[in-house]
C-alpha cells in the first residue's frame, strides 16, 4: 500500500512543497473531478493512498469505492476513463481537485449523465437539469 509522509509542521503542510495528504480515519480523502476545459464539476469521489499513488503514476484517475470497498479505475468498464490534466490539493491537504479530460462518451456518471450533479433541489424536490 502507498505511503505518504506526514508534514512535520503546519507551515510545511500549508505552504511547503511536501505532498502530505491528510487522509481521514477511514484512510480516505475527497476528490472532486472537474472538466479540464469547461470547469464543470463532474463528480465527487474518494481516494485512499493507493488510488492517489496510481493516479499520479499513470495519469488516469483511480478512486476508492466506499460501497464496494475496493480500488476503482474510473472508466475501466464504462470507457469513461478520466485523463489527468492537473491535480491540486487544498491548503491543509485534506481535499483533492482533479482537472480531467473524460474519455469515452465524455460522461462521468454511472447513470449516463455527463455529470453526477445533474439534479437541482427545488421546493424540496429533485429536478433533472441534465
Amino acid at each position: 500500500m502507498a505511503k505518504f509522509p506526514t508534514a512535520p509542521s503546519k507551515d510545511i503542510l500549508e505552504r511547503g512543497q511536501l505532498l502530505a495528504p491528510r487522509f481521514d480515519a477511514a484512510g480516505l480523502v475527497p476528490a472532486i473531478a472537474t472538466h479540464a476545459e469547461t470547469g464543470e464539476v463532474l463528480m465527487l469521489g474518494y481516494m485512499n493512498a493507493e488510488a492517489l499513488e496510481r493516479t499520479l503514476a499513470t495519469g488516469e484517475v483511480y478512486y476508492f469505492s466506499r460501497s464496494r470497498n475496493e480500488l476503482w479505475h474510473k472508466g475501466a468498464t464504462s470507457g469513461q476513463i478520466q485523463l489527468v490534466e492537473e491535480i491540486r490539493i487544498d491548503c491543509d491537504q485534506d481535499a483533492i481537485l482533479l482537472k480531467v479530460t473524460p474519455e469515452g462518451d465524455g460522461g462521468a456518471c454511472h447513470t449516463g449523465a455527463r455529470t453526477c450533479f445533474y439534479r437541482a433541489i427545488e421546493n424540496g424536490k429533485l429536478v433533472d437539469r441534465s
